[in-house]
């Protein structure tokens, strides 16, 4: 391979990337110029065939740029060369963007979704309420008095067995027996599962 020959002025060689992110990271703006111009392209290139969307792409390779301008000063070079580390940057902020996107479709999708649930039957609701209030009315009526009375005081009043035991003038105990009692009545006259 041939040395291109330049004819005019003698210009001195580049400063390698690793310096200049060195010098960007001291907040020279004329270096993070020189990054700039030496990485936007490959960065643009990493982003688009990641994201693949070229307005996101360039949205996403400019959040890189302004990344390796604040970043700058976390640079070690005994990790990675310059180039892979501007290179990483890319890629992980294009593949967040990506998954960033594929969360909010999800999101949007499940919104759908949920638009499209049926309306809610109201009537069919106050149907079902009465029906359960009917039936839970039939089963306490089976209950023998003191049953009925602790399972009223404790679960509709919200009283403890203690305050029932002393309304009811009964031993603790008793309480606690007739309560018990009483819930498994209510368990299987409503059917439910234990």
């Amino acid at each position: 391979m041939k040395e291109a020959v330049r004819v005019g002025r003698h210009t001195e060689p580049q400063p390698d990337l690793q310096e200049l992110l060195a010098r960007t990271a001291r907040g020279d703006q004329e270096a993070f110029a020189a990054v700039y111009d030496r990485v936007a392209g490959a960065v643009l290139g990493l982003v688009r065939s990641v994201v693949r969307d070229h307005a996101q792409s360039e949205e996403v390779a400019q959040e890189v740029l302004l990344d390796i301008w604040r970043t700058a000063p976390r640079y070690r070079p005994e990790k990675a060369p310059a180039m892979a580390w501007v290179m990483t940057l890319a890629h992980r902020r294009a593949v967040d963007r990506v998954r960033s996107a594929q969360a909010s479709a999800a999101r949007e999708h499940k919104a759908a979704l949920l638009d499209r649930t049926p309306e809610f039957d109201e009537v069919s609701e106050q149907v079902e309420t009465r029906l359960e209030r009917e039936q839970v009315r039939r089963c306490l009526r089976a209950l023998t008095e003191v049953q009925r009375q602790s399972v009223t005081l404790a679960y509709y009043r919200g009283l403890t067995y203690r305050e029932v035991a002393e309304l009811l003038a009964l031993p603790l105990g008793t309480v606690k027996t007739r309560l018990r009692d009483g819930l498994i009545r209510l368990r299987d006259c409503l059917g439910v599962s234990a």
